[in-house]
């Protein structure tokens, strides 16, 4: 037995993933019971110390991570990055360190902030949220060669197996393509979808999942396609007009599927047809009206951008040591279904 045992060796000893190993870690009640007991029995067979992988951080300056408190875009969507800062928080209390939130008012409003905590060694690493393609702050922070993570990919800055920073995501893809499945499995085969306009990385990941299942069942044409789509930016009244668009020029419905809960329940209130209806951020309000909704595991997520942050990369790609294991975290959402409800 050795005490100087990696999460990579846990992981091939418990057959599991190393993501598996650090939810046990950080978030055991999101994994299976059998699975939890062989993994920590790994973990006490080898001796490995589940937080001294977060001892280079520790040993810096402040043992502190930064991340920008996002604005409330409008109270139902907006809370999955809440959601996601709690579960932040909480798992890297235990390894020992804290979360220093900080407000900016745009992406260089936040490179002068980021730059203003690094110069006075008040953190350690940055955690990032909402990239987009172009984004600055991550060049700057590449550049000055500081320790960060990002919770969304990059978005057209480099590919998912050459990769300038260490990134976590959620899969929409995999997200709207099971949902669309579970619909198109019930019987339906108009399923509509309401998402944003482009440019939306976000949104148009989740776009492809609704329209490459809909093309492999092969149940409308490319022109029916176009007809089951509106485009709208994010909110419960934009969603309430799309779906009323949608009911004008869509011909039957079956099934309607959101790229947000916002746009969801806004669909919800325009539809006395009861059909079913699908949103995306698995936010309490859907769970509160029966609101089937795609989870995005922001549990998973956290557990992700420490172990990348605090682990053997240590927030870096560039200086960081040669290794196998890939620079980014893939997690794979999950499809939460409810009993409809109305809306009145």
């Amino acid at each position: 037995m050795t005490t100087f045992s990696t999460i990579t060796d846990v992981a091939l000893a418990a057959g599991v993933s190393r993501q598996t190993v650090s939810n046990v870690m950080n978030s055991p009640g999101i994994v299976k019971a059998d699975t939890r007991e062989r993994v920590q029995a790994a973990i006490a067979r080898l001796g490995y110390r589940p937080h001294a992988s977060a001892r280079r951080l520790r040993t810096r300056r402040s043992s502190t991570i930064g991340i920008r408190l996002d604005p409330m875009i409008d109270g139902i969507s907006g809370s999955v990055l809440d959601r996601f800062l709690h579960a932040l928080t909480e798992q890297a209390d235990r390894q020992g360190l804290r979360v220093l939130l900080f407000t900016a008012t745009s992406p260089e409003d936040e490179i002068t902030q980021l730059q203003r905590l690094n110069d006075g060694a008040d953190v350690d690493g940055f955690v990032l949220t909402s990239t987009f393609a172009g984004d600055p702050r991550t060049k700057w922070l590449i550049e000055n060669r500081i320790s960060f993570v990002t919770f969304g990919r990059p978005w057209g800055v480099d590919d998912m197996e050459d990769p300038q920073h260490l990134w976590v995501d959620v899969d929409g893809w995999a997200g709207l393509h099971a949902a669309t499945r579970s619909r198109q499995d019930a019987g339906a085969q108009r399923i509509g979808y309401i998402g944003w306009p482009s440019p939306s990385g976000t949104g148009e990941d989740r776009r492809r999942g609704w329209r490459d299942a809909m093309i492999e069942r092969g149940d409308v044409t490319e022109d029916e396609l176009t007809r089951l789509e509106v485009v709208t930016v994010d909110g419960v009244a934009q969603g309430t007009a799309a779906m009323q668009e949608l009911q004008r020029t869509a011909g039957r419905l079956d099934a309607v599927l959101c790229a947000s809960d916002s746009l969801a329940l806004g669909a919800m209130i325009a539809n006395p047809g009861r059909l079913p209806v699908t949103g995306y951020d698995n936010t309490p309000v859907a769970a509160a009206i029966g609101l089937s909704s795609i989870d995005q595991s922001v549990h998973e997520v956290a557990a992700g951008v420490l172990e990348l942050l605090t682990g053997e990369f240590g927030g870096k790609v560039h200086g960081a040591p040669e290794s196998l294991e890939p620079k980014h975290r893939m997690i794979t959402p999950r499809l939460v279904e409810r009993d409809f409800a109305v809306i009145p």
